[in-house]
């Protein structure tokens, strides 16, 4: 008989889970059967809690960092966590929020709507005007095309920190059709001209104009804000706080509702709460959900610059990436060669594309991570090579001279104005990443362990 994927996640959930308590509940005289079914109950449970969060937190709307949504998002997660039974605290930080006022290419009697990049110039209200043909070309407005957060680097990247353009049109491509945005790496250091972002149902007639050199007038109206946003972190104590901590940390902010890029790992990031409270571990386990993620990390970076010495002193940190347990595949989409897109992490800052990634400092935490993940009955599809950047928070860690290990899942919706609801996680395999990093959390916050 064949045994489904969904079956199989299924099964590895329940034994991951609950084995242990069925054996304690038949071992206190409670018959075999009675204690599977109890065993699969706790394993709904869990499963309807993991859905119930991802719902709540893309209902609340789009999670741009130092916004409305974000502020209710993050007050909403400290209750979460309080319901996980640990303490909340709220760390801030400033930014300079970018508000869009108006984004558009207009030629003729059309007008096409778009998203500047926010870590590039932008125009005033009347924008720019100019020829438009191929990035590559000696144009005013060059168009060129990129997958989600490829905008500070290759063609596009080059373009930019090159100059000699009045504005860049760049079509987004992810795994569906939309406007799907790069990030803002370089937040606190824009460079080059305005860049507007368009959906990819206009790459067509876009190139067209392009051919043609088409007289157009972008428009790439923003200004920055002064705003604060904050972190949501908890801690659970440890036997012994002299020894070196463990870092537990996901992204809480993105583009749009973001419900399955990021609403899976925040599940995960609050069920492993509840698993380590229970576990009264030796070391401190501290717990982190960072705003500022689609703006070069300034979350995270604020909470380490808070902790000066935490990143190379902690025993590791555990980062639950985007795309944890996201449904929907990668579609046609495929990334760029590395040497397409030089600059880039392989496949990390492409995760609709990559499949199930797994990152680490050092064999000793991937072979941890990655026999664990395995034994959940979750596949790895791409493996980061040693000394590669990675994607996502864990970089921060990285250029730190941490130790981290990280997983990163594939999703056809990344960045996408269609991440929204049920059908776009898979509970199941949501909950067996929790038992995977549960193996490994209990591994590293003991105390014989270095």
């Amino acid at each position: 008989m064949l045994i489904s994927r969904r079956d199989w996640l299924s099964m590895t959930a329940v034994n991951g889970l609950a084995c242990l308590a069925v054996t304690g509940r038949a071992a206190a005289g409670q018959s075999p059967a009675r204690s599977v079914l109890t065993a699969r109950s706790a394993v709904r449970r869990r499963e309807n809690r993991i859905l119930a969060i991802i719902q709540a937190y893309e209902k609340q709307g789009f999670h741009r960092t130092g916004t409305a949504v974000d502020r209710a998002s993050g007050n909403w997660l400290c209750d979460e966590v309080r319901q996980a039974g640990l303490t909340p605290s709220r760390e801030p930080f400033s930014l300079d929020r970018v508000d869009p006022r108006s984004a558009s290419l207009v030629t003729g009697d059309r007008r096409i709507e778009g998203l500047p990049l926010f870590d590039g110039a932008f125009t005033d209200e009347r924008g720019v005007r100019g020829r438009l043909g191929p990035l590559e070309g000696h144009v005013e407005i060059g168009l060129t095309e990129a997958v989600p957060n490829a905008a500070g680097a290759g063609p596009v990247g080059d373009a930019r920190r090159k100059g000699g353009r009045k504005a860049i049109v760049c079509v987004t491509r992810g795994g569906r059709p939309g406007l799907c945005p790069n990030n803002a790496d370089f937040f606190l250091q824009p460079f080059g001209p305005p860049v507007l972002q368009v959906a990819s149902e206009n790459a067509v007639w876009l190139a067209e104009c392009a051919r043609q050199g088409v007289d157009v007038q972008i428009i790439a109206h923003a200004i920055r804000t002064r705003a604060e946003a904050f972190n949501v972190t908890a801690r659970v104590t440890g036997s012994d706080p002299a020894l070196p901590p463990l870092v537990v940390m996901t992204p809480r902010s993105g583009w749009y509702w973001c419900a399955s890029e990021r609403g899976g790992g925040i599940a995960c990031w609050l069920e492993l709460m509840r698993v380590m409270r229970e576990a009264k571990p030796a070391r401190d386990v501290l717990f982190v959900a960072s705003s500022g993620h689609e703006l070069g990390h300034l979350g995270i970076n604020a909470f380490v610059d808070r902790r000066p010495g935490i990143v190379s002193k902690s025993v590791g940190w555990m980062h639950f990436g985007a795309n944890i347990g996201a449904a929907l595949g990668a579609g046609n989409a495929t990334r760029p060669t590395d040497d397409q897109v030089t600059g880039l992490p392989r496949s990390a800052s492409l995760p609709q594309a990559g499949g199930n990634t797994v990152q680490a400092s050092d064999d000793e935490l991937e072979n941890m991570l990655g026999d664990a993940v395995t034994s959940a009955g979750l596949r790895i599809d791409v493996r980061n090579p040693r000394g590669t950047i990675p994607g996502g928070e864990a970089e921060v860690v990285h250029r730190g001279g941490g130790r981290y290990v990280s997983a990163i899942g594939r999703n056809a919706l990344f960045h996408n104005p269609a991440d929204r609801g049920p059908q776009v996680v898979d509970a199941r395999a949501i909950a067996a990443f929790v038992d995977a990093f549960t193996i490994v959390a209990k591994t590293l916050a003991g105390r014989p362990y270095r």
